[in-house]
Order: C-alpha cells, then sequence, then structure tokens
C-alpha cells in the first residue's frame, strides 16, 4: 500500500498478552492521533473465531449460502467480510494491502511481526511474563505499575498523549496543520 506522495504508511503495533490493555490504549491512540489530524486505520488480530454479522440478516444469509466475499454498503460506511473457507488466514502484508491509503496503521496483537510496537502490561493481565526482553522490535513498554529492569522507554499505560508524541517521533509522522 502507498499514500498518493507514494510513500508508504507508518505502521506501529499495540503487543501485549490478553487483558494487558491493548484494546483500550488503542482507542484512546486513534481518538488522540486523529485529533492531531493523521488518518489512522487499525488491524486487529484475533486469536479465535469470531462474527462481525448477525444471524439471519440478508449479508449473514448471503455468507451462509457459500459467497466468498459479502459487502455491505450505506451511505455512512461499507464493509467486506471476507470468508477463508478452509483457506490459510491471509499474511500480515496481505491484510495491510488491503487497507485504504493512510498516515498511520495501528496494529493491536500480531505480537511476532517484525514492526515498530509498544508492549502494554497490567497487572490484571492473563500472562504477565515480559514481552519486551526477547522481542528486538518492542520500542517501549507502557504499564499500570512500575516497570524496571529495562533500558526501554516506560510510559503510564494511560499517558496517551505521551504515548502518540512517541509514535509521531519512532515512525517519523508529520503533523498536519489543523
Amino acid at each position: 500500500m502507498t499514500l498518493p506522495d507514494g510513500q508508504a504508511p507508518k505502521i506501529f503495533g499495540i503487543a501485549g498478552w490478553k487483558n494487558s490493555g491493548k484494546t483500550g490504549l488503542a482507542v484512546r491512540l486513534v481518538t488522540e492521533l486523529t485529533a492531531r489530524g493523521y488518518r489512522v486505520s487499525t488491524v486487529k488480530h484475533a486469536h479465535h473465531d469470531f462474527d462481525i454479522d448477525k444471524v439471519g440478516a440478508d449479508s449473514f444469509r448471503h455468507r451462509e449460502a457459500g459467497a466468498h466475499e459479502v459487502t455491505i454498503v450505506s451511505g455512512t460506511r461499507y464493509a467486506i467480510m471476507h470468508e477463508l473457507r478452509g483457506a490459510s488466514e491471509p499474511s500480515f502484508a496481505e491484510i495491510l494491502a488491503r487497507l485504504a491509503p493512510c498516515d498511520l496503521v495501528l496494529i493491536e496483537g500480531y505480537k511476532r511481526e517484525p514492526i515498530p510496537k509498544i508492549e502494554a502490561r497490567r497487572l490484571e493481565s492473563k500472562n504477565r511474563e515480559p514481552l519486551a526482553p526477547s522481542d528486538p522490535h518492542i520500542l517501549a513498554i507502557a504499564a499500570d505499575h512500575p516497570v524496571e529492569d529495562t533500558a526501554l522507554a516506560v510510559f503510564d499505560l494511560d499517558d496517551t498523549k505521551a504515548i502518540a508524541d512517541f509514535i509521531e517521533t519512532t515512525t517519523g509522522l508529520a503533523r498536519k496543520s489543523l
């Protein structure tokens, strides 16, 4: 995917174990970064089956009948649902290639992808084993508790503005004039 100026979009990830605060951080960052004038897209990886459709809806019935892709279009949004029907999950690169041009793609999950990312940590997470020591692509940690024994930048998990500043600097995003 390339932008109108021929540049590839900036990519930044949020990694962490289940219940580590990834989704809350992603939502706050989208709010903050769009308020700064950026066009932000997100990709969320789910480790389980999911459905965005309602049983009985026309689009659900189309999928159940065997449609490969079902597109729902209205005056406010559209969605394309692609059924894998036994095929392999698409690669990270294939997913990125399907996105419309934007300034930043914020990735939630995909913790093993070699992209710059921040690790979210919460005391209440399912697994509290740090990811950073074994992943050179983790550039910072956002936590709800003190973090020691690291040379990485450490942010309070709720300090959205500082984390957004870090993402701007790290990815080289150029702030737009509003």
